[in-house]
């Protein structure tokens, strides 16, 4: 009779799969209602958490923790979680695995990102990436960070320290008193101008892209350097003989400004009354000297002047007999009336002898009886006409 009963056992746990302790209903635990629904969340470590493990909302259970497997990409985990229809969150929601008290079990929070960020809802077989989950610090993590500090951390040099700063700071008082003040002082003064500092390095910051952009003219001009000095220490030598002449005749300088320092300050003072002078001139002698420019005109003559230019060139002939010809042979004789038509050559009268090759009377003109010369023309006789007769 046992033997039937334990090979009917083997048969019935034969018949189903069998996945371990994991897959035994507990007792208690959140009600997950009629309608529950799938949500899987990525974590880049879970810890100790463990299936059948809570899911919590606001600290109130709404479901458990179906499995714990890897990721599609097989480097982090995935936590399959079963939640409860009734409850609604964000599509967007976050998941952070907790610790229920200092040693107490592990379970999945889940909560809204915020009610300005939240949006959508989480419908079934929803997933929750790596970016909106998170864990929290265990307990042995932070002994462990306190047995570090404690133990190796430099815990016990803080009495030699505190010991040595009140060996350095004992008895100036005053002047550490006086030191904070001055760096108050430099501290407001640094903020009063930070206006300036900031400008500043806006302007370095300018100065530096220039030369950045210029990098290849700076390389050639560093590397064109070395053959002008090159050129200069091959010149060393004649520099130096420069130099030292350049010395000579300042120390030559030197003594013959020493020894004609009373005739130099003689002939300045001597110049002191005409420089004087020049400075009461003021604009006045400025002025004077732009009628050179413009000489025999001055420049408010201008404005009595039509057209592009002002100055006067003129060749004056003073031959008189030309100057006779000349009048008399214009349309309006300014000379009729005053002299003889024989004299200016008028049209009613004959043309005007040519004198003759000697320069004296003009040439007889007649048979042989001999006639009457004609009077005299040309200079010899205008000067006879205004002087009656020669």
């Amino acid at each position: 009779m046992l033997a039937g009963a334990g090979a009917a056992a083997m048969l019935a746990l034969s018949a189903c799969s069998f996945g371990g302790i994991y897959d035994l209903p507990l007792p208690g635990g959140a009600d997950l209602g009629d309608h529950p629904y799938t949500v899987r969340a990525q974590f880049r470590d879970v810890l100790d958490l463990v299936p059948q493990a809570g899911v919590k909302v606001n600290e109130v259970p709404v479901g458990r923790v179906e499995s714990i497997g890897l990721s599609p990409d097989g480097w982090n985990a995935e936590v399959t979680m079963r939640v409860n229809g009734d409850v609604h969150l964000p599509a967007n929601a976050l998941a952070n695995i907790r610790q229920s008290s200092l040693l107490g079990e592990k379970y999945v929070e889940l909560a809204s990102p915020g009610t300005d960020l939240a949006n959508g809802a989480l419908t079934d077989n929803a997933e929750i990436p790596l970016a909106r989950t998170n864990r929290s610090v265990e307990v042995e993590e932070v002994l462990g960070a306190l047995s570090m500090l404690l133990n190796g951390g430099g815990v016990d040099q803080i009495d030699n320290i505190a010991r040595e700063l009140n060996a350095a700071t004992s008895g100036r008082e005053v002047d550490i008193r006086n030191l904070l003040s001055n760096a108050e002082g430099l501290v407001s003064t640094l903020d009063a101008q930070s206006g300036d500092i900031t400008r500043a390095l806006d302007g370095l910051n300018r100065l530096s892209s220039t030369l950045n952009s210029q990098r290849d003219q700076l390389v050639n001009a560093v590397d064109n350097l070395g053959p002008g000095l090159q050129v200069l220490e091959e010149q060393r030598g004649q520099l130096v003989t420069m130099l030292q002449a350049l010395q000579n005749l300042s120390g030559i300088t030197e003594s013959t400004v020493h020894a004609s320092q009373a005739d130099l300050v003689a002939d300045l003072r001597a110049l002191l009354p005409t420089l004087q002078k020049l400075g009461e001139a003021g604009a006045d002698l400025p002025k004077s000297l732009e009628l050179l420019l413009t000489y025999p005109f001055t420049d408010s003559a201008l404005a009595g002047a039509k057209g592009d230019y002002f100055n006067l060139y003129a060749n004056i002939d003073l031959n008189l007999k030309d100057a006779l010809d000349n009048l008399s042979r214009s349309q309006i004789n300014p000379l009729s009336g005053i002299l003889p038509d024989s004299l200016t050559g008028g049209s009613d009268g004959p043309p005007l002898p040519l004198p003759g090759p000697s320069g004296g009377k003009p040439a007889a003109t007649g048979g042989a009886g001999g006639g009457t010369p004609q009077q005299p023309g040309g200079l010899g006789g205008i000067l006879g006409q205004l002087l009656g007769g020669l």
